[in-house]
């Protein structure tokens, strides 16, 4: 099995957790909509003690942190960091 070129960390701790639905709903859609799943893994992770910017995402390999993310966020994201 080959490991994706890209992997997208969402914290699921319990602020982030409460606050990111949206955020994980958005980049499965955008995902799913650039047709990159065999490129890009989702992986949610534990509580990264960043909750005062819930929700936070981390972009790998860039190793780029990004917090107070929204939905509508996600798409510019993507355009910036992955395609």
């Amino acid at each position: 099995m080959n490991a994706p070129e890209k992997v997208i960390f969402i914290c699921n701790g319990k602020k982030c957790g409460r606050y990111s639905k949206g955020v994980r709903k958005g980049l499965k859609q955008v995902v799913k909509n650039y047709g990159i799943k065999k490129e890009v893994e989702i992986v949610y992770m534990g509580c990264t003690d960043n909750c005062k910017t819930a929700p936070n995402i981390c972009l790998q390999p860039q190793n780029i942190w990004i917090g107070e993310v929204e939905e509508e966020d996600i798409p510019g994201i993507f355009r910036k960091y992955y395609i």
